[in-house]
């Protein structure tokens, strides 16, 4: 494996694990702040609800962890990616129809491409660069 391939992968990686992993974090330990404060208009989504938010903060946590752990081994790094990308994809997916239908405003599109749409870019851009090497059971 190339040396630099597997830096970059390692650090996208790392740095998207432990960006969910906080992001999780501040979900669990206050909702409402999450809610007001993150840089993503969620009010534009609905009115405040303090369990779902914790709930989603349990999705993020488990991509984060998934990418991280996936990011210190090579082995098991493909499904762990794999993992985290289709919870993260699909929730980029419910944002891109959102707005489309016109139930999140049109600045939703630029407003979520940093924390929804550039995430799974990555995540795709490192799963194409992974796949020569995964395994097929």
């Amino acid at each position: 494996m190339n040396s630099k391939r597997k830096d970059l992968d390692t650090w996208i990686l790392l740095l998207l694990g432990v960006a969910m992993l906080a992001n999780a974090l501040w979900m669990f330990a206050g909702p409402m702040h999450w809610y007001q404060e993150v840089p993503a208009a969620v009010p534009d989504t609905g009115p405040f609800n303090p369990h779902f938010v914790r709930d989603i903060g349990c999705a993020f946590f488990a991509a984060g962890v998934a990418l991280v752990w996936g990011a210190r081994s090579a082995a098991y790094r493909f499904p762990l990616v794999v993992s985290a990308t289709v919870f993260l994809a699909a929730h980029a997916l419910l944002h891109i129809y959102d707005t489309s239908v016109g139930n999140l405003p049109s600045d939703h599109w630029w407003i979520d491409f940093a924390g929804v749409y550039l995430p799974v870019i990555l995540l795709g851009f490192v799963l194409w660069r992974l796949q020569p090497r995964a395994t097929h059971d």
